[in-house]
């Protein structure tokens, strides 16, 4: 499994389509920085195909005033969540 790191949203870039095309059926994809905007439910139709393996950093959802406002779909981790998904994986890839 490899943990996928998106530090934009999809309303500004669009290197998320690029991180989607290269991700398998057990990839995880990580919403951070300001890529954590995609996690909202206006933008998170984006990542549809990544349902059930999508998160999002809690830290910087706070630093946005986001806490709180992501979709359903999106699962928020802690900055400990965001370590056990990086010892879960077998190799992360960061796309800025």
């Amino acid at each position: 499994m490899i943990l996928h790191i998106l530090n934009r949203p999809p309303s500004s870039s669009l290197t998320y389509r690029e991180a989607l095309a290269s991700m398998g059926p057990e990839d995880r994809l990580l919403l951070i920085e300001d890529g954590v905007l995609g996690a909202l439910p206006s933008q998170v139709r984006h990542f549809e195909s990544v349902t059930g393996r999508l998160f999002a950093l809690r830290e910087d959802l706070a630093a946005r005033g986001l806490d709180g406002h992501c979709d359903a779909a999106v699962q928020v981790v802690d900055v400990d969540g965001f370590v056990q998904l990086t010892e879960e994986a077998d190799k992360t890839v960061s796309w800025s």
